[in-house]
């Protein structure tokens, strides 16, 4: 009988030594994983967070922004009234439009656009026989 338990208890004592050679082996795989989770939810957590502030920030801008295409709508129009008035030979008028367009903030009603010369069409050529 004692012959027959020392190689089962060797077998057992083998197995146990390759199981603990296995999990010291697969253990900076489990410490390299771990890391990858940890680091890709601390960045997805980050992301997540700038989003957000990025919304805020957007939406407390929004009120300024249309603020200003309110102003920039009233200056269209106030461009545009004094051009009429300008084109109508009122002096003033004529002298603040000069001095818009010097400035290069004017606007003007009509966009004056260069004739510009289509390019010469080709000559059919037919093909060589």
């Amino acid at each position: 009988m004692a012959e027959e338990t020392d190689p089962l208890i060797e077998e057992e004592e083998i197995q146990e030594q390759v199981a603990a050679e296995t999990t010291w082996s697969n253990l900076p795989f489990i410490i390299t994983l771990a890391a990858l989770t940890i680091y890709f939810g601390f960045q997805t957590v980050q992301l997540l967070s700038e989003r957000g502030n990025l919304a805020q920030v957007k939406s407390n801008q929004e009120a300024a922004i249309q603020e200003a295409q309110k102003v920039q709508t009233q200056f269209r129009n106030l461009v545009t009234k004094t051009s009429q008035l300008a084109a109508q030979g009122h002096a003033g008028a004529k002298m603040v439009m000069e001095e818009l367009q010097k400035r290069g903030v004017g606007f003007a009603s009509e966009p004056a656009t260069p004739e510009t010369k289509a390019p010469p069409s080709k000559p059919d050529t037919k093909p060589a026989k």
